[in-house]
C-alpha cells in the first residue's frame, strides 16, 4: 500500500500507540491536540522520523483521520473542522459516561458520524488497551485482531488494507448501527479482547 500521511485528533495514550504502529509500517502522521502544537515537541521527537505536530485543523485535512480522545470529548475535537468532503475518519474513542445504548439508541460511533457530517466514519482502535495497540501485532502465532465497523464499504476496504500492511488482521463486524455495538464501552462482548489469527501453515 501506498504511504499515507494520517492525521490523529489526539496524542494521549491511544493516539500515540496508534501513531507508533503507523509509523512502524512507514507511514507519516500529524498529531494534533487541544492545546495547539507547540505543547508535542517532546512527543513529536519520542515517535521519530515521519511524526510532525500541527493544529487540529490541519490534521484533520489528512486523507484519514483517527478521532483519539476521550468520548466525552468528541464534540469539543470535531467543533469548527473543514468540510470532510468524503474523508475517512476512524473513531478509536470510548464513551463511558454514557450507560449503554438501548436496541433502537444511536451507537457512540453513529454519534460522532453526525458530528462530522461529510466523513466516512470507521469505528476501530478502541476495543484494546493502548499498550496492547503500541507492541507489534505481527506474533509468532499469527496476527493481532483488529475490529472494525463502519457504514462506507470502500473505506473499510481501504482502512483494512493499510491495517494489514501494518500487521493487523482486521475482522469486519458490519455497520456502525450493528456491528459498532459489538465492540463498544462499556457492554460490547468484543471489548478488551485480545485475540490472534493464526497463520495458515499450509500444512495438511
Amino acid at each position: 500500500m501506498a504511504i499515507m500521511q494520517i492525521g490523529i485528533l489526539g496524542a494521549g495514550a491511544i493516539g500515540t500507540a496508534v501513531a507508533t504502529r503507523l509509523l512502524a509500517g512507514g507511514h507519516q502522521v500529524v498529531l494534533s491536540n487541544s492545546r495547539g502544537p507547540q505543547t508535542l515537541a517532546d512527543t513529536v521527537r519520542g515517535l521519530g522520523p515521519g511524526a510532525s505536530a500541527a493544529s487540529r485543523q490541519q490534521a484533520a485535512q489528512a486523507e484519514l483521520v483517527v478521532l483519539a480522545v476521550p468520548g466525552t470529548r468528541t464534540a469539543e475535537a470535531l467543533a469548527g473542522l473543514p468540510d470532510w468532503q468524503g474523508r475517512v475518519l476512524v473513531d478509536a474513542t470510548n464513551d463511558y459516561a454514557t450507560p449503554p445504548p438501548a436496541a433502537d439508541d444511536l451507537t457512540s460511533s453513529e454519534v460522532v458520524a453526525r458530528r462530522a457530517p461529510g466523513a466516512r466514519v470507521i469505528k476501530a482502535f478502541n476495543h484494546l488497551f493502548a499498550a496492547t495497540l503500541r507492541a507489534d501485532p505481527r506474533r509468532p502465532e499469527g496476527n493481532r485482531v483488529l475490529f472494525v465497523s463502519g457504514d462506507d464499504e470502500a473505506a473499510k476496504k481501504m482502512f483494512t488494507a493499510l491495517l494489514t500492511g501494518v500487521g493487523f488482521a482486521p475482522i469486519d463486524l458490519g455497520d456502525l448501527a450493528d456491528g459498532g455495538r459489538l465492540h463498544q464501552v462499556p457492554a460490547g462482548p468484543l471489548v478488551g479482547q485480545d485475540l490472534v489469527r493464526l497463520a495458515d501453515t499450509g500444512a495438511q
